[in-house]
């Protein structure tokens, strides 16, 4: 094969090779979602998200994460923080909330299935001057789900270590991000059950925070409801709010922040009240 061949080649190759991966505009926007395929962060007009005065009932996960994240801001270390527990009780929206509040910190949502890319997504960001509030919502891991080795690029840095502009916040339904059926058949089908069942329950050991999210009573959950009707400008009085609300949670089988929203999503459209 001739040199002219070979040229030609290489200039089909680079040709049809994806284009190299350029940092946005960060003073653009205050959050971005990272994708790949190609690798890009596309800039967010708009958070969806709530103020963090409505969010009822996580006073103490509120004020430890606030202070986590002035900590950050500020350039002083600080913790990444796993957000776990029940259902729909405001910590994807605490975070986001909280990244509302503390100024100087920019939000990266990174989805779960897009973990084993964070090696290149750490390398831009390491690079720029910012600091970057990596969010990861739901997280979980199932059976021979490999994902969770990427995550460990974030909590543990490898040999160059966490980029000192980079924190990380995950919520996950689970405390230990598997399902407990899941780490008792590492117990029974591993040849060393105790180190099989280590590597993935240590996982949740290498957030510096863990915070609780639990079940409303309904005292919190009237709260919730009453205060959004305050926020939004709905008018109604306090025993017909009571009395609509509980037979919106009843059928639902649960309370909860999220059941909290879609009430008020359902009594503002009934209103007229556009949220």
């Amino acid at each position: 094969m001739n040199e002219d061949t070979l040229k030609r080649i290489a200039e089909a190759l680079e040709r049809i090779s994806p284009k190299p991966f350029e940092a946005p505009d960060f003073s653009s926007a205050d959050a971005f979602v990272w994708h790949v395929g190609p690798d890009r962060l596309d800039p967010v007009s708009r958070i969806n998200r709530v103020d963090i005065d409505l969010l009822v009932g996580v006073d103490s996960a509120r004020d430890t994460l606030l202070e986590n994240t002035r900590q950050f801001a500020a350039g002083l270390p600080a913790n990444n923080a796993l957000l776990w527990g029940a259902r729909g009780m405001g910590k994807s929206s605490l975070v986001k909330a909280v990244h509302a509040t503390v100024s100087g910190v920019k939000l990266v949502e990174v989805q779960r299935e897009d973990l084993p890319s964070i090696g290149r997504l750490l390398a831009i960001l390491r690079l720029t001057d910012e600091r970057f509030l990596l969010f990861c919502d739901d997280l979980s891991f199932s059976n021979d789900d490999t994902h969770y080795k990427s995550l460990k690029a974030v909590l543990d840095g490898g040999v160059e270590g966490r980029p000192e502009n980079v924190v990380l916040y995950a919520t996950s339904n689970r405390r230990h991000l598997m399902p407990r059926d899941m780490i008792e058949n590492e117990r029974s089908t591993a040849i060393n059950p105790a180190e099989a069942v280590e590597e993935k329950v240590s996982l949740s050991d290498r957030f510096g925070l863990w915070l609780g999210f639990y079940g409303c009573d309904q005292d919190d959950y009237l709260s919730m409801v009453r205060g959004y009707c305050d926020a939004y400008g709905i008018v109604i009085s306090d025993e017909v709010l009571r009395a609509e609300a509980i037979e919106w949670q009843a059928t639902r089988g649960n309370r909860s922040g999220r059941v909290a929203w879609q009430f008020i999503v359902d009594l503002a459209g009934r209103k007229g009240v556009v949220l």
